[in-house]
């Protein structure tokens, strides 16, 4: 029996900390699209739908209750999940969204646990035009689609792009939770592999060279900054690539041998060198054997910053594009808000709204599926969106 889809979203995880955020962004900003809340909590999802106002679908699903996300994936167009670690909660919900054709957007920054879906799922996604579009939050949509829309902008084969990222802002219970999981689960291999989450034989011996995980403080004349290791490059830059391999795989080639890494950017020397020994400590403290007993000394799922903290954040990402003539250009993409909570939730909210809205405009055509990234499964039609929100995308200059 086919059950007809009568509902254009279900947000999935509605009541943890960005899908509270993500619930309240939808309430004011969805119009006349008919959307749901789901979670495995009853009550708090009710809680959760009278303390915002709105008369939407309660929908109780576990993780592991397949049935039940079957039942309410084939009723649905969209699924936009916050549920994570995506990993522990994530691969029966997508799997049930490729066997329904329900397209898929969410917040991940677990490169491992896409690659596993890119395994599984990009094939029949791919044939059965479902889009599943990971990491469409702060990780990964600046880095991704900010590079995407300056090559747009640019008019011409882009050789080399270097991101460098500053924002305001501070981690929630559920983000920490993520971090300090995977070296549980994660392969060192999976994790310090560049190209982790390109197609087979996307990326030439001097891409490789180029595209080593960066360590050290750069100069840039061009943006009267440094650079330093950034916390999520490691995450950023795969799905970068994978947006390049992909849009080469249609012949809309970012570039030759495109190379594509990114920093932490600083004002001075001295800030990137606190940067870096920031960045040391941080790495020290996930990769210990202490971690499990470090973990309840931070923030746990559920808490997070809070309002004041949110709407006093902000975040900035310059590129600096090199041209296969040599030329250099420099662009940015920024915005008001939290970047891991109040940006976030609008960035995955008009994600799944610009699959809605924006059916027919789409990159690819209406047919174009699998394992996406936000440039290659939403493209222009969600930086449009974003510019009305208030993300602000500068085209590139030469300098």
């Amino acid at each position: 029996m086919t059950i007809s889809k009568d509902l254009d979203i279900v947000l999935y995880g509605a009541t943890g900390f960005t899908g509270t955020l993500c619930a309240e962004y939808l309430a004011k900003s969805s119009g006349q699209i008919k959307w749901a809340v789901a979670g495995r909590n009853y009550s708090k999802l009710e809680k959760l739908v009278r303390s915002i106002g709105v008369d939407v679908e309660v929908i109780v699903a576990d993780s592991d209750d397949v049935d039940g996300l079957e039942a309410f994936t084939a009723r649905s167009y969209v699924v936009l999940s916050t549920a994570g670690p995506f990993h522990r909660y994530g691969s029966n919900l997508v799997a049930a969204c490729v066997k329904n054709s329900t397209h898929y957007v969410d917040i991940t920054g677990e490169n491992f646990w896409i690659k596993g879906l890119i395994e599984k799922h990009h094939e029949a996604a791919s044939k059965k035009g479902v889009r599943i579009i990971p990491s469409c939050g702060f990780d990964s949509i600046p880095s991704d689609l900010g590079s995407f829309y300056a090559i747009k902008k640019a008019g011409v084969q882009i050789s080399q792009i270097e991101a460098f990222h500053s924002y305001k802002g501070e981690a929630s219970g559920g983000t920490l939770e993520t971090m300090f999981s995977m070296p549980d689960v994660a392969q060192i291999d999976d994790m310090t592999n560049p190209f982790l989450l390109n197609p087979v034989g996307t990326f030439t011996p001097e891409m490789k060279k180029n595209s080593k995980d960066k360590y050290s403080i750069i100069s840039r004349p061009e943006i009267k900054g440094y650079g330093s290791p950034f916390i999520m490059a490691g995450v950023n830059t795969r799905v970068v690539r994978r947006s390049a391999a992909l849009s080469e795989l249609v012949q809309e080639p970012y570039g030759a041998n495109f190379v594509y890494n990114e920093y932490s950017y600083h004002s001075s020397w001295w800030q990137a060198i606190k940067g870096m020994f920031g960045m040391a400590m941080i790495g020290g403290i996930l990769f210990s054997p202490l971690r499990k007993l470090l973990r309840p000394m931070f923030r746990q799922p559920g808490d997070g910053p809070s309002k004041d903290i949110r709407d006093k954040g902000w975040f900035d990402c310059k590129f600096i594009l090199k041209t296969a003539t040599g030329k250099r250009l420099v662009s940015s993409i920024r915005g008001e808000g939290d970047p891991g909570y109040k940006v976030t939730s609008k960035l995955l909210a008009e994600s799944a709204m610009c699959l809605i809205q924006n059916a027919n405009e789409l990159p690819g055509g209406k047919n174009y599926g699998g394992v996406l990234t936000s440039a290659t499964g939403l493209g222009m039609p969600l930086v449009e969106r974003l510019k009305r929100v208030g993300i602000e995308f500068d085209d590139p200059k030469e300098t």
